[in-house]
């Protein structure tokens, strides 16, 4: 195939269904025909037939002007958790270190500019940021996504943070590309990453990269704490050290896929 050349097995009308499921989310939750075709960037007319489609199969729900999603969607992110291994590993282990810590613990890969949740425990009194499995946080203010950014080649991760849409959560974010690249280098340098109330102001969280036998590096595994309860200080001196065991550990279940 020719540069340039569309790919004759490439679905694109498969690939508007797709885009239009994934643009649903907690503060998209019952969106509009016009709604969608904005999120998606595609046209009102696009967009209308492939919410109709999925209303007829299932996947969604209408009143006639909104559509949300149905209970079917889930066979989707089923079929990922019960046929690959690393979610189904990392479960019991999260627990743990959730149990152990009274803090959520979080297993994420990187997707596009996100840091996505594959995995995730919650402790009884842990934070109600409302994160779960499939949740996505933006890898350049997150600390699972400047792990995985830190495992890309340095090149990779330079482009990739310059190309990425940056701006600011709170007013504690860190987003200017340099700082960013700046804070990625540390995390290679000292195996791990902080976040400091970027995301969400009061909630600091840690992370360190997953590795797979090969020792290649396959996920990021994070937790997370209130702020009032310690400093950043604090959080890696009480928690990095378990945190990292619970990853070598993970790591020595964990085949090249």
């Amino acid at each position: 195939m020719r540069k340039n050349e569309p790919d004759k097995n490439f679905v694109a009308s498969l690939q508007k269904g797709l885009d239009v499921l994934t643009c649903f989310g907690r503060q998209h939750s019952r969106l509009t025909v016009s709604e969608v075709a904005r999120l998606t960037s595609s046209s009102p007319a696009s967009a209308r037939r492939s919410l109709l489609t999925l209303h007829a199969l299932g996947y969604l729900d209408s009143d006639g002007k909104r559509f949300w999603m149905l209970p079917k969607v889930l066979l989707v992110a089923h079929a990922y958790l019960a046929s690959r291994p690393t979610p189904s590993l990392a479960q019991p282990l999260l627990d743990a270190l959730s149990e152990r810590t009274r803090e959520s613990a979080s297993l994420g890969k990187l997707l596009g500019d996100d840091a996505i949740i594959i995995a995730r425990s919650t402790a009884r009194r842990s934070l109600s940021t409302g994160l779960g499995i499939g949740s996505r946080l933006p890898a350049y203010c997150s600390a699972l996504g400047r792990v995985l950014l830190a495992s890309l080649p340095p090149a990779e991760a330079v482009r990739r943070v310059r190309a990425m849409p940056r701006h600011a959560l709170t007013a504690r974010t860190v987003f200017e590309a340099d700082e960013v690249l700046a804070l990625i280098e540390r995390c290679r340098e000292e195996g791990y990453a902080g976040n400091d109330g970027e995301l969400e102001l009061g909630v600091r969280s840690m992370a360190v990269p997953v590795y797979d036998r090969s020792g290649a590096t396959v996920a990021a595994m994070s937790i997370a704490v209130r702020a009032e309860r310690m400093s950043l200080v604090e959080l890696r001196d009480a928690f990095l050290p378990a945190l990292r065991k619970a990853r070598n550990t993970l790591a020595g279940r964990l085949y090249p896929e």
